[in-house]
């Protein structure tokens, strides 16, 4: 629980400084937030910088759920709240893996449409809903709740979607939508494929941001964001919203 909260601090902010933590969570010591600093790198969540400050660790690899799930939740709330309003009775949608795309699913219960996921934290959301909900085999990566792989793929590459939304790891002019797990990618490019309006929920943080795997160019989608940025004004037929 302790570092759970260390955790949430950190990712508040792109870099946060040792003694800010401190004075944040005042009945934690000094040295015991440096103890759990240094665990939480070797577990590969944050990274410790030079003159004590930190970060959530984002690099080639994806950063584990237990980690975004506390970064930028307005942000996030903001954008999946307006991505569902988007969701109209009997369509049939896709529910992707991801942080922000999971906070949607609380605001379709009274919404009777048929939804496809694989995102396995859905499967503690199902009670008292209108929805029907299908979760789909495969691969499962528990360190970002999501099922992937071959057999995901020979399911999806059968159905068909009104709509599809979408988590990505970045976005960028030249890397468009992406994704640091080939998996993850080829499962998302199926979806899209087989999507009337496929939409991608990405906070501004993953502006300008490049992971190992492009998925598609993103003027292929709409995204659905929290600021404006000049990797959207920059792609001429780029579609977006901006959620304040």
């Amino acid at each position: 629980m302790r570092r759970k909260r260390i955790v949430e601090e950190v990712g508040k902010k792109e870099i946060v400084y040792v003694e800010e933590l401190a004075n944040s969570l005042k009945d934690i010591s000094l040295s015991t937030i440096r103890r759990d600093l240094r665990s939480l790198a070797e577990d590969g969540q944050i990274e410790l910088l030079r003159g004590g400050a930190v970060r959530v660790k984002e690099d080639a690899y994806e950063t584990p759920i237990q980690t975004k799930q506390f970064m930028y939740l307005e942000k996030k709330d903001k954008i999946a709240k307006f991505a569902a309003s988007l969701v109209n009775d009997g369509d049939v949608i896709y529910i992707d893996s991801g942080t922000t795309v999971f906070e949607m699913v609380k605001y379709l219960k009274n919404k009777n449409v048929k939804m496809v996921t694989s995102n396995t934290k859905v499967i503690n959301e199902l009670e008292d809903t209108k929805y029907t909900c299908m979760i789909l085999g495969g691969e499962i990566t528990k360190s970002i709740a999501s099922i992937a792989g071959p057999m995901t793929e020979t399911l999806l590459a059968n159905m068909f979607f009104d709509k599809a939304f979408l988590g990505a790891s970045g976005f960028d002019t030249h890397s468009g939508i992406n994704t640091p797990d080939p998996k993850e990618a080829k499962k998302k490019e199926i979806v899209k494929k087989n999507s009337k309006e496929t939409y991608v929920l990405v906070d501004s943080s993953k502006a300008n941001k490049t992971t190992f795997c492009k998925v598609f160019d993103i003027d292929e989608c709409i995204i659905i964001t929290d600021e404006a940025n000049e990797v959207l004004e920059a792609k001429e037929n780029a579609k977006y919203f901006v959620v304040s």
